[in-house]
């Protein structure tokens, strides 16, 4: 059966040098007050390769006894056996029990500050990244630097201990034999190595393959009316066919190096130990080695043999490890938007929510080729409601992104109740707007956590009020949990005028001064528009409100109308103005809606 991949397998390896050690180091400052329990336990590692040190010595003393006929240490060298055992026991014990308690609360550490610094990095970062490289780094790089830091590195010094002591002791016991070892033995068990790390890619290869072929089964069963509608029963087959056949040529020559593989351990691993012993053999004959000598000798080969292909598979696990932690510190070294996350801020001062674009430019450091927004001029006076139209990608979400802070314009100026948005904290900024976007992200909890995150501390009663507000309670009441109903993952048990209502209840429980809705009922049945739309207007009552709009039914209230193409204000007035210029943007989009309807 073919080895189970792990996630870790495939992640990079760094070079080990002065420079990638000294970023590797950087995790430590994450240990903190355990650091001494780091200490100890290499205390212990140092006393579990001693003691694993001295047993091949007291069992090769045990067989001179024989040798020497001097009966009467048999049983004190068994004692003593039996207690070096059992000191390496307990020595290897608080070893593992060490490390893996300071590994865990680094880690933890280490996790609350890359996590920590994630959520405050700006906009313009998570859109040149990739969602699962992220959460790559936050689960399989810190896995490998946990396995790193509880097994490998003290692995791999227990392993360098018995390589340097194992060899002094041989040279010790016979330099002869111990010259003729090191020629063998090592060179045989580091190509061991090697040849077995080949054995695993190969396997690794399979698995992909097999993997490949549960793919066509799924895709064929999940769209088998397409496949019946199509009549392509027999493309299916022949591609399922050749998948099958791939994975079959695969692991015949995986099996052919599997063999290659067991024939090399026998004939030369196994080849060299009787070489070992062949000639330690003819040295005692001679009377230049005790048999009790080479039963010791015998076991520090093992030793060193197994130590010597350790240290290269764990070495290869630290340059992975290395490269784990260089990537970690990459989101670590990214430069984070100016908030402060370690408190709850409840006092922010409310604003009015006058808003006014001055020569706005923008361009997005991803697309410098392309200015999106083209000094931009607009005024929102406090409680007006400002509608923004124009074909894709002519701004409007940019505008929006503006308002919000993600990012910052390149010339003009943002004002919020005529001070420039820069000299606002991002949270107090922030934590006087509210948005409902066209595609609502519910959390996976219940109704009510969903709509408490605009107020994450409101009261049952609170949370019920915003509900009714959002038009929201009618259909909450009709399940069985009511409030305590579960979404489902990106709230998937919900449709998708329901979503859009919690969405608005949420709104409405955070009392934002200016309110934001891109496209929020574009989406929409007729009927479900209208209940959305009913619960919007509600809201708007009272505050600021930018309306992103698709259909421009449902903005002929505004209080302005901005027409925007290509980054610039074409048009701005209200909707009986706007429907009196000959051949306008709006009035030719409007037309065009009402022809279509």
């Amino acid at each position: 059966m073919a080895r189970k991949v792990k996630e870790t397998d495939d992640l990079p390896k760094a070079k080990v040098n002065k420079t990638s050690l000294k970023k590797a180091l950087r995790i430590f400052q994450y240990v903190g007050k355990h650091k001494w329990k780091l200490y100890l336990g290499l205390f212990f590692l140092l006393l579990t390769g001693g003691t694993a040190l001295l047993f091949p010595m007291m069992l090769g003393g045990l067989v001179k006894t024989i040798e020497q006929k001097d009966f009467s240490k048999i049983n004190d060298i068994g004692l003593y056996l039996i207690l070096v055992l059992s000191l390496q026991s307990v020595f290897s014990y608080f070893r593992i029990y060490l490390f893996v308690n300071y590994t865990e609360n680094t880690l933890a550490k280490l996790r609350q500050a890359v996590y920590a610094h994630l959520i405050t990095l700006p906009m313009s970062y998570f859109v040149q990244q990739r969602v699962g490289d992220l959460n790559s780094r936050m689960s399989a790089d810190i896995s490998q630097i946990q396995d790193t830091l509880t097994t490998t590195i003290a692995e791999f010094l227990r392993q360098f201990m018995l390589v340097i002591g194992g060899i002094s002791l041989l040279l010790f016991i016979s330099p002869k034999l111990t010259l003729m070892m090191l020629a063998i033995v090592p060179v045989v068990a580091v190509a061991a190595v090697v040849f077995g790390r080949f054995i695993r890619k190969t396997s690794k290869e399979v698995q992909e393959r097999i993997a490949e072929s549960n793919t066509i089964i799924e895709e064929t069963l999940q769209g088998i009316s397409n496949v019946k509608a199509f009549a392509n029963e027999f493309f299916e087959n022949v591609r399922y066919k050749k998948s099958t056949e791939e994975i079959v040529k695969n692991a015949i020559r995986g099996g052919k190096f599997r063999g290659g593989f067991a024939s090399f351990i026998i004939f030369c691993l196994f080849g060299s130990i009787v070489a070992v012993i062949w000639y330690g053999v003819n040295l005692a004959s001679k009377g230049q080695l005790l048999i009790g000598d080479l039963i010791s000798f015998i076991l520090y080969s093992a030793f060193v043999g197994a130590s010597f292909g350790g240290i290269a598979e764990l070495y290869a696990q630290i340059q992975k490890a290395i490269g784990s932690v260089e990537r970690v510190f990459e989101i670590l070294d990214e430069k984070p938007e100016d908030l402060d996350i370690t408190s709850e801020h409840t006092n922010n001062a409310r604003i009015e929510g006058n808003v006014n674009f001055e020569n706005v430019a923008f361009t997005y450091p991803s697309r410098k080729e392309i200015q999106v927004l083209k000094n931009i001029t607009l005024a929102a006076k406090k409680g007006e409601t400002i509608a923004v139209v124009g074909p894709s990608g002519s701004g409007k979400s940019t505008l929006i992104g503006l308002l919000l802070r993600f990012y910052d314009p390149e010339n003009g100026t943002l004002y919020i109740d005529g001070k420039d948005a820069k000299s606002y904290s991002l949270t107090e900024l922030r934590n006087n707007m509210a948005i409902v976007p066209q595609d609502v992200l519910l959390f996976g909890g219940t109704i009510k956590e969903n709509i408490a995150y605009g107020k994450p501390k409101a009261s049952i009663s609170e949370i019920v009020e915003a509900a009714r507000k959002a038009n929201a309670l009618e259909f909450i009441d009709t399940f069985p949990e009511k409030f305590e109903t579960i979404v489902g993952e990106r709230g998937i048990k919900l449709s998708g005028g329901q979503r859009q209502r919690i969405a608005i209840a949420r709104a409405v429980l955070k009392d934002p001064s200016i309110l934001i809705m891109d496209e929020a009922t574009s989406s929409l049945d007729s009927e479900s528009e209208r209940v959305v739309q009913e619960a919007l207007d509600k809201l708007m009552v009272g505050r600021t409100s930018f309306v992103i709009a698709h259909r421009l039914s449902t903005i002929r209230k505004a209080d302005k109308i901005i027409v925007i193409e290509k980054g610039v204000v074409r048009e701005s007035g209200t909707h009986d103005e706007l429907m009196k210029l000959e051949n306008g943007m709006y009035r030719n989009l409007s037309n065009m809606q009402m022809q279509l309807a």
